[in-house]
């Protein structure tokens, strides 16, 4: 591992991802990565970052955490960065392509004239977790997808399809003459998400965090939707309301594709889901969905035995069975019910969840770090 005696620099064609979560990610997306960057006092905590690494032949080189936070340009970087190649911008056509493999209606999201990286980040992360198909945005006047927004990402920006476009306008004309309705949010519009109609081919514009949705974007619009506001904060962050509307859009789109194939896993889980829950799972599923197929509830072993016993009574070969086995059976069909439960004996609960409830971020937290 090389020393911390020269501050580290980024040569051209170098591009930098910070945080742990999002180092994870470009892992997990086999980004091309040059080295890894380490603050030596956190290393302990990173420990399975730096040995991935080393497994990929990736140089490890250990940084002072000031010239992290210089390098980046945010002191969110958790004592990690690593260098990779400069980031391959994909196209429309791209993004259309990616829809049709997965067989759905394409679902852009737009983001016109963001100036916030953390609001950048926001978004694609939330863009990711609703099965956009990729994001678009201005070359001008827009937040770098730098350091600080793929780390508000948490990694998900490694697995999008980003969009940089010279003509924000003509790109929205472009989708529109391919069948993609143009749907922006307007505190002004007389329409509230809820009442509108989100589904097949959708292009969703978010717009700046002053201004909101440019002029010359917003006469491209073919509907406007507004957010209702119960309480007396006037309007919503970008984020937040590009957010609401990208996830009411995910849930009026039909369940198909990759999210067909997860609910099939689901399912098919071991041990079997409970009768109950395999139905519900089963009626978002569409019938026509090929390669899915609802196990059978399995039949409880008392009640194999109890048929069995009963035909066997019917034919007569009941009483000439070997008395020992079918004590045996009997016994493990139905169990002393006072004999102690070895689980309980240990004072081990079954069947019980727990879920942490913190930040936002709390899982992008290392261990001894405040939330």
């Amino acid at each position: 591992m090389a020393g911390v005696d020269a501050p580290e620099q980024l040569a051209e064609g170098e591009d930098l991802v910070a945080g742990r979560r999002p180092v994870e990610e470009a892992f997990a997306a086999r980004r091309p990565a040059r080295r890894l960057l380490v603050v030596p006092e956190r290393r302990a905590a990173l420990e399975a970052l730096v040995l991935h690494a080393t497994a990929l032949r990736i140089p490890v080189v250990e940084v002072e955490g000031g010239s992290l936070t210089a390098l980046t340009g945010f002191d969110g970087h958790q004592g990690v960065a690593l260098v990779v190649e400069p980031r391959r911008w994909a196209t429309l056509d791209e993004v259309l392509a990616r829809a049709r493999e997965r067989g759905e209606p394409p679902f852009v999201l737009v983001l016109d004239s963001l100036e916030d990286p953390q609001n950048v980040g926001t978004l694609l992360r939330s863009a990711e977790a609703c099965g956009v198909h990729g994001v678009v945005f201005p070359t001008r006047r827009s937040a770098p997808i730098g350091p600080a927004a793929i780390k508000a990402s948490a990694g998900a920006v490694e697995h999008l399809l980003l969009v940089p476009l010279d003509d924000l306008g003509g790109g929205l004309a472009e989708l529109h003459g391919r069948g993609l309705r143009l749907v922006g949010a307007d505190e002004s519009a007389s329409l509230s998400f809820r009442d509108a109609d989100l589904r097949g081919p959708l292009a969703l514009v978010v717009g700046s965090e002053g201004r909101g949705i440019a002029g010359h974007v917003r006469r491209r619009l073919d509907l406007a939707v507004r957010i209702p506001m119960r309480g007396r904060v006037g309007s919503l962050n970008a984020s937040v309301a590009g957010s609401v509307l990208l996830f009411e859009a995910a849930g009026q789109r039909p369940m198909t594709g990759d999210a067909e194939r997860a609910a099939a896993a689901l399912i098919a889980t071991e041990p079997p889901l409970e009768p109950e829950t395999a139905a519900a799972i089963e009626d978002d599923i569409p019938a026509s969905t090929p390669g899915i197929e609802m196990p059978e509830p399995e039949t409880p072993e008392t009640e194999t035995l109890g048929s069995a016993a009963t035909d066997a009574m019917s034919s007569g070969t009941l009483a000439d069975a070997d008395a020992e086995p079918a004590a045996a059976a009997t016994e493990a069909a139905d169990p002393d019910p006072d004999a102690a439960d070895p689980a309980a004996a240990d004072g081990v609960g079954v069947g019980i969840e727990t879920a942490g409830v913190g930040p936002a971020d709390a899982d992008d937290l290392l261990p001894g770090e405040p939330a």
